[in-house]
């Protein structure tokens, strides 16, 4: 797939030192102030926001400046891929989902307003796969976090709480301001939310919990993304879009604070009548909206559906997938993370044998 599609990345084919879409990542290595770009071609952010609503447009997708920011190109040619339909489409989403995955996020996130539209036309044959990986980008670092501090966080740093403050997110491994990349995103999904609400109610369960992903990263001070996930959440029948339904209200409530969430969490937990997937994603969703101790009866809800099997199925959750690491689903570590955080991590090694 790498080499059908031409991916350097950074390294092979030429040498990142002099290659030119690696300019800014070069001058801020040696010590130039990343403000000296703000709002010029090689911020992320402001090229996503000159990106007008026909960004379906080949001449928009040509005149984007793609070589300014490292593996852009490689970017541009998923794209192109994707909105042409070729048999190649599908692999090219996991092109830009490894850029994410290797912490290179910034072309990624000017493919962003680019996959919208592609994700929202019901006619498109990879709509879905578009839709998956469009989010990507707006969340920092995310894999393997578990944590009730860290997990359904846009932040990198859970002690930071400045709205809006994308300077604590450090630099990708390409040395470009990380937090650029991650608010250029957001800003596209925010931008995209009229057109990507009305996916909650697909025929498709994989697109609504996509959708519900995307959403949950977008800016929503109105709460108008979170009363919709909610809204859909009470007409919703289907156990896992359920599931992720109450996991992005979590996610978006972390982002815009609403003070009764909190209870609404406790009793969706509590209520014997949900299915286990429900009750085990609004536990999750509740330990990471308050510092409450966890009580007695939410132990028992998690001792008693967290089961190894059920545990494997709930990584269908992008969210669950993505917290999962050394071969513990994503449901079991972030139980044991905000649970039982002085439980040592699993081993995975495959040279391990008992004497």
């Amino acid at each position: 797939m790498i080499e059908s599609l031409g991916i350097r990345w950074g390294c092979g084919v030429r040498d990142w030192r002099t290659d030119p879409t690696f300019a800014m990542c070069r001058a801020l290595v040696d010590g130039a102030d990343p403000a000296s770009f703000a709002g010029g071609a090689f911020d992320v952010r402001a090229v996503v926001a000159s990106i007008q609503s026909g960004g379906h447009s080949t001449l928009l997708l040509d005149a984007v400046p793609w070589g300014n920011f490292p593996h852009g190109d490689d970017a541009r040619e998923a794209v192109r891929l994707l909105r042409a339909g070729e048999d190649l489409a599908s692999r090219a989403t996991g092109v830009l989902g490894g850029l994410c995955a290797n912490d290179s996020r910034a072309a990624a996130a000017l493919a962003v307003p680019f996959l919208i539209p592609i994700a929202t036309d019901a006619h498109h044959p990879h709509r879905a796969s578009a839709l998956a990986v469009l989010s990507g980008p707006a969340r920092a670092r995310h894999f393997g976090v578990a944590s009730r501090d860290e997990l359904l966080l846009h932040r990198n740093d859970p002690r930071r709480h400045a709205p809006g403050d994308y300077d604590d997110y450090g630099v990708e491994v390409t040395g470009y301001p990380a937090g650029w990349s991650v608010a250029a995103a957001r800003a596209a999904i925010t931008a995209g939310t009229p057109v990507l609400l009305p996916l909650l109610n697909n025929f498709d369960p994989t697109i609504r919990i996509d959708a519900a992903y995307a959403l949950s990263t977008a800016a929503d001070p109105d709460h108008t993304v979170r009363t919709a996930l909610a809204t859909r959440f009470t007409v919703e029948h289907d156990a896992t879009v359920r599931a992720a339904l109450l996991l992005a209200v979590a996610e978006t409530t972390r982002a815009h604070a609403h003070l009764p969430a909190v209870g609404w969490f406790r009793e969706r937990w509590q209520d014997r009548t949900e299915v286990p997937e429900v009750r085990l994603a609004a536990a999750i969703g509740w330990l990471c909206l308050t510092d409450e101790p966890a009580p007695e009866d939410l132990h028992e809800a998690i001792d008693t559906f967290a089961t190894e099997e059920r545990a494997h199925a709930m990584d269908a959750l992008p969210w669950m997938n993505a917290a999962a690491g050394t071969g513990e689903p994503g449901l079991s570590r972030c139980i044991r993370c905000m649970l039982h955080p002085d439980k040592p991590e699993p081993h995975d090694d495959p040279w391990a044998f008992s004497l």
